[in-house]
């Protein structure tokens, strides 16, 4: 048995699934576990700078990137769920209508601030605008924060009127912390963004054993009952 705790580097959205499994692990192991959050490029960028952990919960492309650094356990790899973007509101806000791509423009155009993050979901949202071409209609009002909490926070500070647009899994985080912005709706189908996540034990990891076992309960059927209720499918 470990004296030390396995460590899981994991992205933000997936965070409340990740530390319940951990938790459950911790329990039925008596193994310790810690978890750390960050945005996918800062994992990228703490990975590249040498930190180590025992497990990584990231999206596939940079968990691709780790495979072909040899940073992780090739056949301990797999899904760990997905997470969908969804438009958030002052907790007080009346919740735009959202049906559509249209209706969505509509709402973005009419808020006082549009706030998004720099992990992939973020990245996703930029494009997204400028796909639909209010980029320089928005000049001005576009925020851009380090996590998803921050995103919650921003709209939650401001008076209502602004949108913020983050992953669901991580407004439902927020919103149980006491945040006061609520989810007006998911993107609309035609353009919503699911972002997947893997896990995989670190090539790394001074208890290889421990690390894959770790990696396997992320992933298995009783992960996926949790992370569904968190809502990552």
């Amino acid at each position: 048995m470990s004296k030390n705790p396995l460590k899981i580097l994991s992205g933000g959205a997936v965070k409340r699934g990740v530390a319940q499994v951990a938790e459950e692990f911790e329990r039925t192991t008596g193994t310790p576990v810690a978890v750390e959050f960050a945005t996918a490029p800062e994992i990228r960028k703490r990975v590249a700078a040498g930190e180590t952990a025992d497990v990584f919960v990231v999206p596939p492309a940079v968990m691709e990137e780790f495979q072909k650094q040899r940073n992780i356990v090739p056949e301990s790899r797999g899904l760990v769920g997905r997470s969908r973007v969804g438009v958030v509101v002052h907790a007080a806000a009346a919740a735009p209508p959202l049906g559509d791509t249209a209706a969505f423009k509509r709402a973005l155009l009419g808020a006082t601030a549009v706030v998004y993050n720099t992990a992939s979901s973020g990245l996703y949202c930029a494009r997204l605008m400028e796909q639909l071409g209010i980029v320089e209609e928005l000049k001005g009002r576009i925020v851009v924060v380090d996590s998803g909490a921050a995103i919650m926070e921003a709209v939650a500070s401001r008076a209502p009127g602004a949108i913020g647009l983050a992953q669901i899994s991580e407004v439902m985080v927020m919103i149980e912390k006491g945040c006061a912005v609520r989810l007006a709706a998911p993107l609309p189908d035609e353009i919503q963004n699911m972002t997947s996540y893997d896990a995989a034990a670190s090539a790394a990891s001074k208890t290889p054993g421990e690390a894959r076992r770790l990696a396997e309960s992320l992933r298995s059927n009783a992960a996926k009952k949790i992370f569904a209720a968190t809502g990552v499918d």
